[in-house]
């Protein structure tokens, strides 16, 4: 498949979810991921008003992230914690599943979970993206996970966090988009810095990334687009 400039930033989840981000970091954010065509700016649940306000005139969406980057909250407080960010201007949500449950192998729980949370984003036309954290789980529950997703139908399911002690990996991205299929799509995030690993995700399944580096990529991928004079890039999806 082919994907020109433009293709490729809206795969782009514009991130920066620091602690300490002001306000001004915050609206830098949004005028780049204005500036640059970005999917979705992926700010803090807390910054979803800001960043509405930021991008109403825009078709920037603005991502909340949910009970972030642990997990470690009850059902109902993420089912409060997304309905509060689309009340104040959210319009994709990515939520991080309980990872003890999950080593627990309680998927009753976690099925319960992520269809409470994508029935509330879904009621209100948003965008649902369950957040595995892949670095603390092995290859039987990624799958079991992709599993449940493919039964309850979030638009996406993601890689991980950014903070845990590892980012996206390949070989991840190829097994939840194996399991998934075309049911659910693939975002794959943490540690994405430059377009090498950006294409090479993209190969392996992802159809969306979160990074903090996009202005980077974008930049990369322009000039060697430039160099070879061409429009677009070819990526053989490699499952």
């Amino acid at each position: 498949m082919k994907y020109s400039l433009d293709d490729f930033a809206q795969m782009i989840d514009h991130t920066n979810l620091h602690a300490n981000a002001s306000a001004t970091d915050i609206k830098k954010l949004c005028s780049e991921a204005k500036k640059y065509h970005f999917k979705m700016v992926a700010i803090n649940q807390v910054q979803s008003a800001l960043c509405a306000k930021e991008l109403k005139d825009s078709n920037v969406h603005v991502g909340a992230a949910i009970s972030f980057p642990l997990g470690q909250t009850s059902i109902a407080s993420k089912e409060f914690e997304t309905k509060d960010a689309i009340t104040n201007g959210a319009n994709e949500i990515d939520y991080v599943v309980n990872l003890t449950e999950v080593k627990n192998h309680n998927y009753n729980y976690i099925k319960e979970e992520m269809a409470k949370i994508v029935k509330i984003c879904h009621d209100h036309h948003v965008i649902a993206k369950v957040i595995f954290e892949n670095t603390y789980l092995n290859n039987d529950e990624i799958k079991k996970l992709a599993q449940i997703a493919k039964e309850i139908k979030p638009d996406f399911i993601k890689t991980s966090t950014g903070f845990g002690p590892s980012g996206a990996k390949i070989a991840d991205v190829k097994l939840m988009k194996q399991t998934v299929g075309d049911t659910v799509k693939v975002k794959a995030a943490g540690g994405i810095r430059n377009s090498d690993d950006f294409l090479a995700m993209i190969a392996a399944g992802a159809d969306r990334i979160g990074t903090s580096s996009g202005i980077k990529i974008i930049t990369a991928l322009k000039q060697r687009m430039m160099i070879d004079n061409v429009k677009s890039i070819e990526i053989k999806r490699t499952i």
